[in-house]
């Protein structure tokens, strides 16, 4: 009998899942809330409802007998997976009660914590204790023990939403105020900021075991005071792969021997410092957006297959994950992203430009002349290009051509694009 497989998500990073799973010969059904996807025109049928109208999509399931679901690159996506999953009695790797250690930044820390693994110290703090000037100083005995500058988080947001960095705890008051601004709940998470080096780890987990998949740095450059760095490159592999792949792979290890993660993705975020170690940013359910497409440029890894053959093919993924080395690549992998101002689109025919280098595998820019730059709308970058080099210094060259060349103005002239910077890793490598 042919397979029936629900892929939730029809955004530009489905259609590769969605095209492969349909040359599989598996009939394929896309579902979210996107009139326009483009992995709808792949896919043998597509519905409109929302992911988080988890019993809709449910009884969609039942009623197309449905055997098998994906999901990918989202939180959110994931936990819809995960609670639709489990309402239409599909198998998921994840259950619904294991959701707020991939969800809950709070759980994540105590958790993290309960292992004695390294964390930045944190306080979950009502909003009311910022708002209201005679709760001062309770707040402060709440606030004993952290170190500024600290940062404020949406317990229940992700994709850097909500997050401001504060020196002192008047700077914090502002901050918190505006992170709840983004929140739902009535707390929201202050910790400690790490200024450290950045890295993005994706692993599979297949019997409990967790396989590394990729590390990669995780560079960001300062915009403004307050404001968190923004990501503008994560490099394939890491220039710090051997001080870090050891320890981050025993936590993420510990971390799924205690959620009870038997299979499925398994991504973290982490800092690390020379001296001080490694400490954990946010554990993720699901791959890195944007980004996955990284491992098959560098390593001939396909996350799609991957994908598909953790529900179909037992006997692929684990010849897949054997077979995997990532000591090994075959070439300097990056993708290059800009963000920019809320301003209107004008010129971006250097943008254009820069997109038709050799060195581009693929260029994606996200908005058309005449449209303004919205903040957290569907388009999260200005533009984003993957781009593959034979070795390091050869990126590193090739980056700061892009850095230099890059504009995108409006129709004023003014600049739209944040100018980019490669971090200095001279202090890490000594």
């Amino acid at each position: 009998m042919k397979h029936r497989l629900l892929i939730l998500g029809t955004l530009g990073e489905f259609v590769q899942l969605v095209q492969k799973a349909c040359e599989k010969g598996y009939y394929t059904i896309v579902c979210d809330g996107y009139p326009d996807g483009p992995a709808r025109a792949f896919a043998d049928e597509a519905f409109q409802i929302p992911v988080t109208d988890t019993e809709q999509i449910a009884c969609l399931c039942r009623e197309k007998e449905i055997d098998g679901i994906l999901t990918s690159f989202s939180d959110l996506l994931l936990e819809c997976m995960v609670k639709i999953a489990d309402r239409a009695g599909i198998p998921c790797y994840l259950k619904p009660e294991q959701l707020p250690w991939y969800r809950d930044k709070s759980a994540t820390r105590a958790l993290l914590i309960e292992l004695g693994l390294p964390t930045p110290g944190f306080r979950k703090i009502p909003i009311a204790y910022f708002k209201d000037r005679s709760k001062r100083t309770q707040l402060k005995e709440l606030l004993e023990g952290l170190r500024y500058p600290v940062v404020s988080k949406p317990l229940d947001k992700y994709g850097s939403r909500g997050i401001y960095i504060s020196e002192d705890l008047e700077e914090l008051i502002n901050g918190a105020e505006k992170t709840a601004g983004f929140s739902d709940m009535p707390e929201i998470l202050v910790e400690e900021y790490n200024d450290g080096y950045e890295f993005n780890m994706m692993t599979w987990v297949r019997h409990g075991k967790v396989h590394v998949i990729s590390i990669a740095d995780r560079e960001k450059t300062f915009v403004a005071k307050g404001e968190i760095p923004i990501s503008t490159r994560n490099v394939y592999p890491s220039r710090l792969l051997s001080k870090v792949e050891k320890p981050a792979t025993e936590l993420l290890q510990a971390y799924a021997d205690r959620t009870g993660q038997k299979d499925g993705a398994l991504s973290m975020q982490f800092f690390w410092k020379p001296g001080e170690g490694i400490q954990v940013c946010e554990i993720a359910a699901r791959f890195f957006g944007y980004e996955h497409e990284l491992t098959d440029m560098v390593y001939g890894f396909n996350m799609e297959e991957l994908l598909l053959a953790s529900l179909y093919e037992p006997d692929k993924l684990k010849k897949m994950l054997a077979e995997h080395d990532v000591h090994k690549p075959q070439c300097c992998g990056a993708v290059i992203y800009f963000q920019g101002r809320l301003l209107t689109i004008g010129d971006q025919s250097a943008a254009v430009r820069l997109g038709e280098k050799e060195q581009v595998e693929k260029p994606w820019i996200f908005y058309q002349e005449g449209e303004k730059v919205i903040e957290h709308g569907p388009n999260p970058y200005l533009a984003l290009y993957y781009v593959k080099t034979e070795n390091r210094k050869e990126m590193d060259l090739l980056t700061e051509e892009f850095y230099e060349k890059m504009h995108i103005l409006d129709p004023n002239g003014q600049e739209v694009a944040y100018h980019n910077q490669i971090p200095d890793y001279t202090p890490a490598e000594k």
